[in-house]
């Protein structure tokens, strides 16, 4: 059984910066394409970055700069630090595994807010 399980998000006063996590368990975790996602209310979910089995990232062009995914294959897990943070963030966050198949998380909240 595929399972995603993010963690790490939270209220965040502007500037401020979080780390989000996404343990996988029930796949070969080093072989798959990871994405984070993210979806604000009332907007369509949109991706925020991704980061190939070897480790290549990728990042939408409205993000460059502050946000950095990462991923440790052998903690199963891929990271997104999240810096310099912006009310326009808030959203709920999803992690998204891809190879042949694809499996989402549950989402984390973050909301940034004074």
């Amino acid at each position: 059984q595929v399972q995603l399980v993010e963690s790490g998000g939270g209220l965040v006063q502007p500037g401020g910066s979080l780390r989000l996590s996404c343990a996988a368990s029930g796949i070969l975790f080093s072989l798959w394409h990871m994405s984070w996602y993210r979806q604000a209310p009332g907007k369509q979910r949109e991706l925020v970055a991704s980061i190939t089995s070897d480790s290549r990232p990728n990042y939408a062009d409205s993000l460059k700069g502050r946000f950095a995914i990462s991923r440790d294959n052998a903690k199963n897990t891929v990271y997104l630090q999240m810096n310099n943070l912006k009310p326009e963030d808030t959203a709920v966050y999803y992690c998204k595994a891809v190879f042949g198949s694809d499996y989402w998380g549950q989402g984390t909240q973050v909301t940034v807010s004074s």
